[in-house]
């Protein structure tokens, strides 16, 4: 029947049980005339994986879908967004710029920024499902549509499970957008591309000088960059990011040290330890503490905003990384994909017809495309200023005598932009804090403010690459002869000022 009723529910499938899939299973079991099967490849639930990053937005979006859910959630979390947190100078070890997540947060009454292990939420949000929701062993290779109405999701092992809607929460390499796109689920057809980036992620018991005070800190320099971060229970989790080809696992594979270099293990460690050589004291400890076995290196993805590839094929829609998947610059992947999983239930919870099913799905694009779309290029943007534009500062030392030190163009910039990033930082999170219930298409005044300020700062650097350098990388190549590209050079004219009087 097209009409919807508890005798009669909207079945909704659910390729995926990640973070995303399971948002959305939650957010729809409350529903009494909604039946949700979430079909998840693994065989069964294990702990596996590390911390997510749980920004205000999220915790916000949480706390507003289920309070007991939230409140299980908040338990196993370590609040970061009270602390200290920023970017230091990776030589110097002095920082840079702070970058400050409690007072948007507080002026919101929004919770502060978290981190929770992964299988810890993902075993919170399985517990708050009724029994026989999550279908294990059940990968979704394809679909099809229904005459009449209702898709059929046709299983790797052969089965198929008919339902209302298909929502495909697979991941990165998802087998439902692949055939929305017509693209491979990975590889070079996949519309994936590879970000220029290889990231070894370290997690470890760690006695740190500053716990309980520090909670994020981004340590510069030229070409990469370190992250440690409290994940809570005395554990840390740190990352070093550098630029490489892909594949860098394999084909430098032989350039892991098999001998310990000071005091770091064979390996991994030892090889990062000479990576790192001359940056700070408290990288060298940090990485000096960890074994071989508590590190791993993956090569890192995204994909391009999504503004002109279908979301929706019908009632048919993509959630996540399967849509907008984004460097992890921002912490903002798990965060997005619980935003959709929100929207998607709202959009889905009041029809009263099947043959509404279509036109909500569109009105879930709709809301979240240009949100999406912002957050994936304010990530990758992040990645590329680190990495690409940023160096050591330039200083003037007056230990020994006048010293100029790093007064190249890129110490230079780097020391400019300074002032300037607490302002961006500020902006980004007004932008990514605003709008958490998702109820405009665009956040206008933090939109403009963003696009102004990050204009400043990619021109800027970008004055001394080539174009395949940052601008190539970014896909703005063209962007100083467009016509929107008149605009930004006159933004940058009328700070120019400003700037030069930094000076």
């Amino acid at each position: 029947p097209d009409e919807i009723s508890r005798e009669a529910p909207l079945r909704v499938l659910i390729a995926g049980g990640g973070v995303g899939g399971l948002a959305l299973a939650n957010a729809l079991r409350s529903h009494p005339h909604i039946t949700v099967n979430v079909l998840e490849k693994t065989d069964q639930f294990k702990r596996f994986g590390g911390p997510i990053q749980l920004a205000s937005n999220a915790m916000m979006n949480l706390r507003n879908m289920d309070a007991e859910l939230y409140n299980k959630i908040e338990a196993k979390a370590t609040f970061t967004g009270n602390l200290t947190n920023g970017i230091k100078d990776g030589i110097r070890n002095e920082w840079y710029a702070m970058f400050d997540l409690k007072s948007p947060a507080k002026e919101r009454n929004m919770p502060f920024t978290c981190v929770v292990e992964r299988p810890d939420l993902q075993e919170i949000m399985i517990d708050g499902l009724p029994e026989g929701v999550l279908q294990n062993g059940a990968s979704v290779s394809s679909y099809e549509h229904v005459d009449g109405g209702g898709i059929r999701a046709k299983l790797d092992n052969g089965e198929e499970v008919h339902g209302d809607v298909l929502i495909g929460a697979d991941g990165i390499w998802s087998s439902v957008r692949a055939q929305m796109h017509d693209n491979d689920p990975k590889g070079d057809n996949s519309g994936a591309t590879y970000s220029g980036y290889t990231v070894y992620a370290g997690e470890l018991y760690y006695k740190s000088f500053d716990n309980g005070e520090v909670g994020y800190k981004v340590y510069i320099g030229p070409n990469q960059y370190f992250v440690v971060t409290d994940i809570g229970k005395g554990r840390y989790q740190w990352y070093a990011f550098l630029a490489k080809p892909e594949g860098s696992a394999e084909s430098d594979a032989s350039m892991k040290p098999a001998f310990e270099v000071d005091g770091c293990a064979p390996g991994n460690p030892a090889y990062l330890r000479q990576v790192f050589d001359g940056w700070s004291e408290d990288i060298h400890h940090i990485i000096r503490a960890t074994r071989d076995d508590e590190i791993q290196q993956r090569d890192l993805f995204d994909r391009p905003p999504s503004v002109l590839k279908p979301w929706t094929d019908g009632p048919v829609a993509l959630l996540g990384d399967a849509i907008h998947a984004m460097m992890p610059n921002l912490g903002q992947g798990g965060c997005q994909a619980m935003e959709d999983a929100i929207v998607i239930s709202e959009e889905l919870s009041p029809l009263k017809y099947r043959s509404e099913i279509s036109a909500a799905l569109d009105r879930y694009r709709s809301r979240r495309l240009i949100r999406s779309a912002a957050v994936q290029g304010l990530s990758r943007f992040a990645s590329d200023i680190i990495i690409r534009g940023f160096d050591t500062p330039a200083k003037i030392s007056t230990e020994d005598g006048l010293k100029l030190e790093n007064f190249g163009y890129f110490g230079i910039v780097t020391r400019l932009l300074q002032p300037i990033l607490p302002t961006f930082f500020t902006v980004q999170f007004t932008f990514l804090y605003n709008d958490w219930r998702n109820k405009f298409a665009l956040d206008l005044s933090a939109g403009l403010a963003i696009l102004g300020i990050g204009s400043v700062i990619l021109l800027v650097l970008s004055a001394a690459t080539t174009e395949s350098g940052l601008l190539a990388t970014l896909g703005l190549e063209g962007l100083l002869t467009s016509v929107e590209g008149s605009s930004i050079v006159e933004t940058v004219n009328a700070v120019a000022p400003e700037i030069d009087g930094l000076l």
